[in-house]
């Protein structure tokens, strides 16, 4: 019974150890789990912070590309502006220059009047000059009538008849000449006129219409660097035939003017 009462009395106090060390160690055991859990999550603030870090590298990039972007845009404004104001004055300059054209094609209606009225002038004389050639061959007639009652007067007559009649064919002559010289300057004039008419129209025409196209395109904002040279180019190319369009109907022009002077 004593034995017993021992017994009991170191089995109670070691149980006691036994499960305070247990305790023990499961607390340690979860202070181990703990522990790792916070440094997971040490961990994950770090990478969080890391990706921040970077994040705001990018927006101050972005930043700074689109204050870049706006400078740009402002510089094209300015272009656009500037292009604007040039086709403003080439608007008026080539207003100027249609007015100049009215004026002169105006004069040209009148000159072409007065030329008309000269080749009627010319034509009333060439009918009035067959009619006197008429009346020199009936007379012609008359003194071969009386050369039979006159020789010797006759003879002298025929002489004089003679040179009359090569004058009369020297006039028929230069008179036909004349004709084909007014004829030839018609013509002439005629071919100027129409050349100035298809300068103007079937080359200056599309021409305004390329200049016109390259106007409107630039006006487009997202258009490739490539494109705005090749539009340019053209551009160039347009003008460059335009001042040549216009040194053709000038000189077309001064040729005009110059056969109008022979007459």
């Amino acid at each position: 019974m004593n034995k017993r009462k021992r017994l009991d009395g170191l089995i109670i106090p070691a149980k006691s150890i036994i499960l305070k060390n247990k305790d023990k160690t499961e607390a340690a055991g979860e202070l181990i789990i703990a522990n790792m859990q916070l440094a997971i999550e040490n961990k994950e603030k770090e990478k969080r912070a890391v990706e921040l870090v970077i994040a705001n590298k990018e927006k101050r990039k972005r930043a700074a590309e689109l204050v870049i972007a706006n400078q740009e845009l402002i510089y094209q404004n300015a272009e656009k502006e500037s292009r604007a104001a040039e086709l403003i004055v080439a608007n008026e300059e080539l207003a100027f220059q249609n007015k100049e054209k009215e004026n002169r094609a105006a004069e040209l209606i009148i000159a072409n009047k007065e030329l008309a009225f000269q080749n009627k002038e010319k034509e009333n004389r060439a009918t009035e000059l067959i009619i006197a050639n008429e009346e020199l061959i009936y007379q012609n007639k008359e003194k071969e009538n009386r050369a039979a009652e006159l020789i010797i007067a006759n003879e002298e007559l025929a002489f004089q008849n003679t040179e009359k009649e090569k004058r009369a064919s020297e006039l028929i002559f230069a008179y036909n000449q004349i004709i084909k010289a007014e004829e030839y300057s018609k013509e002439y004039i005629e071919g100027l006129e129409e050349m100035m008419f298809m300068t103007h129209h079937k080359v200056r025409q599309p021409i305004a219409n390329i200049l016109g196209m390259a106007s409107l395109l630039d006006q487009f904002e997202n258009m490739p660097e490539e494109l705005k040279i090749l539009i340019d180019y053209m551009k160039q190319s347009a003008l460059s035939l335009d001042a040549f369009t216009k040194e053709l109907t000038n000189f077309i022009e001064e040729l005009g003017q110059k056969g109008k002077n022979k007459h």
